[in-house]
């Protein structure tokens, strides 16, 4: 798996083949094609290894965290500073997702969307507005603008190994702050 998130994240989805993964991991393609059957499947297992690993350190953190805005905070930083620890992983993984949305693939991310794969951040945001936390707003609209920050993390660290991802994951803290905020009264 880490040869396949290696060759995937230097040289893209398209031109990682279970021949290069192979070749990286310095075994037979016949061992390779044991783990993965096909492209489609290397996709999905890419994809879990990095959501476990990006993960992993959410519990402890979490329970740390009182407040929805505490627990918004508090995934916005993990997950910017998995993506600067682990920038391979990350590109690998939002490779294997950009695959993923590709025409064959758009079945497997509807039927993932009506099962609730991927709605805790939008949760999160309704817990927040229940509890009035949060003010009113489209937590599906805002869940999806999350999703597409934290690709913008990736990318930026994608084309500039030295971007500064801590001061990324404080703007982003800022920005989702405003956004979920209540509004206390309109300015003239």
């Amino acid at each position: 798996m880490e040869c396949a998130i290696e060759v995937i994240a230097e040289e893209g989805f398209a031109q990682a083949s279970l021949a290069k993964i192979a070749q990286r991991a310095g075994v037979a393609k016949s061992v390779v094609s044991y783990h993965f059957a096909n492209k489609d499947e290397l996709v999905e297992q890419v994809l879990m290894a990095v959501s476990t690993a990006s993960a992993e350190m959410l519990p402890e953190r979490m329970a740390a965290a009182g407040t929805a805005r505490d627990k918004l905070r508090v995934i916005i930083e993990s997950l910017v500073e998995f993506i600067d620890s682990h920038r391979t992983y990350a590109l690998a993984a939002l490779e294997a997702a950009n695959m993923r949305r590709s025409l064959p693939g758009r079945l497997q991310l509807v039927t993932d969307r009506k099962s609730g794969v991927g709605d805790d951040i939008q949760r999160l945001f309704v817990e927040g507005q229940e509890n009035g936390e949060f003010g009113e707003f489209d937590s599906h609209v805002l869940g999806v603008m999350f999703g597409q920050a934290i690709e913008a993390v990736v990318l930026e660290a994608a084309l500039d190994p030295d971007a500064d991802l801590t001061a990324f994951a404080a703007e982003l803290v800022a920005m989702f702050d405003r956004a979920t905020r209540r509004e206390t009264g309109r300015k003239s």
